[in-house]
This record gives C-alpha cells, structure tokens and sequence, in this order.
C-alpha cells in the first residue's frame, strides 16, 4: 500500500495512487486551457462583436477544446511519470487526502531533484502561460469597455465577464499558492488550498456560470426577498410581544 489518506483505516494501492493523481493532473490542467480559451472568447465577443461568429466558429471552438484536452494528457502523463518513477522505501504514509504531487515526492527515496524541475517547468508553461493569455484578453476588453460611451454597454461587457472572473480568481490563486513555492515551503495551508480547488471551486462552479441565467437571478432575488420578509415578520412579533 502506498498511501494513509484521511485515516489509519483509508489505503489506495500503488497503482490505484497513480491513476487517481493521473486524471486529477488530467482534468486540472485542462480546466487551465479551457478558462484560457474562455478568455479569448469573451475577447472576441467585446472587442470585436461583429467578427465573433466568424472568428469563434464551431471548427474553432471544437479545436480549443481539443487541443485543451490533448495538452492536458500530455501534462499528465510527464507528472505522472515524474512523480511516480522513482524508488519507494516506506514507510509509504501520505500526509494529504488524496495523491499529489508533494505529498507522493517527500516518499521518494532517489533523488528527485530533476523530477520536481521537469514538474516545476510544466507547471509554469501551464498556469502561466495560460494566465499570461487570460490577462492579455482582460487588458484588451478593459481597454475596450473603457472606450464605450454607453453606460449600458459597459454594464453588459462587466457582466459577461464576471463568472469567468470569479472562477479563474479561485482556480488560479490557489494554483498559485500550492504549486508555485518551492519543495520546503509547502505546509498545512496545502491542504486547506487543495480543497479549495479540488472540492469548493467544482461545487461553486455550476453556481458562478449560472448567475447569467435569469431565471436563476429571479429565484435568488426571491429568495432574498422571502429571507427578508421572515426577518421582518419576526421582529414585529418580537416587538409585539415586548409591548404586551
């Protein structure tokens, strides 16, 4: 067994480690692609409106997602292999809840040194690179948006924006924060920063794409509105009863 995860009684074979870190590699590093390459749509959706259908066709738009996906598995495999190919001596204990990077190396027995820059290179070419392409598009809608005379046309560029805002804050800080540092400063504070990224940022997603929907805006300012009522109908009964 290679691995303790949450308690004494949790195990997962070596292999089982191995293909559980594979996919999540996997699908973290296409979820980089696919927010870079929601940062050039939303470009091309205010910058230039009128070439949008032309530029962002469905031939291109299946390629992005394609070339996501390809440069994803081909990340994945180099990590895999690169956090999986050395010598483990044991005890084989992993101080995280699942197999990750850091917490899978510090159970290397070899040395691991060209391991973690071949992981650190792609890493950097990954987050930053797409960043570095999300960032570009951003500057070009700011430049853009404040160029418009139309405070309605400012209103709708911001709201396009701001649910791939709020994911990518989330998704890149803590990328950032975990995979970014090196070897010896990793601490307890990965742990809370994973669960972020690989528990909170999946379930909150669904919510932040959402709030362009309508009907979905409707029922939360019902919501609120009933929340509001309650509170209200309860302090009246409060101050009624004090009356008495």
């Amino acid at each position: 067994m290679l691995a303790d995860l949450l308690s004494e009684n949790q195990t997962i074979s070596f292999v089982g480690c191995a293909i559980q870190f594979h996919f999540f590699a996997f699908f973290a590093t296409a979820e980089c692609h696919l927010l870079a390459a929601m940062a050039y749509d939303r470009y091309v959706a205010i910058c230039n409106p009128l070439l949008y259908m032309t530029v962002i066709s469905s031939h291109v738009r299946r390629r992005l997602v394609a070339s996501s996906y390809l440069l994803a598995f081909l990340s994945a495999i180099t990590y895999t292999s690169c956090t999986f190919g050395g010598s483990f001596c044991g005890p084989n204990r992993i101080d995280h809840f699942f197999c990750d990077i850091g917490p899978v190396l510090k159970l290397v027995c070899s040395d691991t040194h060209i391991s973690e820059m071949v992981i650190f290179a792609f890493v950097l070419i990954n987050t930053v690179g797409t960043s570095t392409i999300i960032l570009a598009s951003y500057t070009c809608i700011l430049h853009a948006v404040l160029r418009m005379r139309s405070a309605r046309s400012r209103s709708r560029a911001f709201h396009t924006c701001t649910s791939h805002l709020m994911a990518v804050s989330l998704f890149y800080g803590t990328i950032f924060f975990i995979y970014l540092q090196p070897a010896s400063s990793h601490g307890s504070l990965d742990k809370v920063a994973s669960i972020i990224y690989t528990v909170v940022t999946p379930m909150l997603n669904p919510f932040i794409y959402s709030l362009r929907n309508k009907e979905v805006k409707d029922a939360l300012v019902k919501c609120r509105r009933r929340m509001l009522n309650l509170l209200n109908r309860s302090s009246y009964k409060r101050a009624a009863s004090v009356r008495q």
